[in-house]
């Protein structure tokens, strides 16, 4: 089948099914006129790819993963590199969970603690002038 069928089967757009070849994740045969030919097989590479992709892995990562691969919603099988990419990608992403968790702690105490920007946030205020904390800030600046 040409890229065109394989693209209306898949919901693929040719193009990301170009760029799939270009990351080694998918190898069409080729006609005698260079035109890619793919075959049965492709389909299925194609639904393994997305699937993993879905689960946040790279491109580079699954293109080690896919000749561990069997099935449209891909089992993999253990391969001996399997388990420590694997594992790799899950401590990564638990990395990026800490640090995402982090900056949303820090924004929501910044949310929380953040002072009225009204229309008089930011005057200067005379001497004497007591601050919503109640301090008398006046006195300071007058000295």
């Amino acid at each position: 089948m040409r890229i065109g069928e394989l693209a209306r089967l898949t919901g693929v757009s040719t193009r990301l099914l170009r760029y799939y070849e270009e990351q080694g994740l998918l190898r069409p045969d080729r006609t005698a006129a260079g035109y890619r030919e793919y075959g049965e097989e492709d389909t299925v590479r194609v639904w393994q790819v997305r699937s993993l992709l879905a689960a946040g892995l790279s491109t580079r990562v699954i293109a080690e993963l896919l000749p561990c691969a069997t099935g449209p919603v891909p089992v993999l099988e253990a391969c001996p590199e399997l388990l420590a990419i694997l594992r790799g990608e899950l401590a990564d992403l638990d990395s990026r969970i800490e640090d995402l968790s982090r900056s949303r702690r820090a924004l929501s105490h910044y949310l929380a603690t953040a002072r009225d920007s009204g229309p008089d946030h930011g005057r200067q205020h005379g001497p004497g002038h007591r601050h919503d904390d109640g301090h008398d800030y006046g006195e300071e600046q007058a000295a």
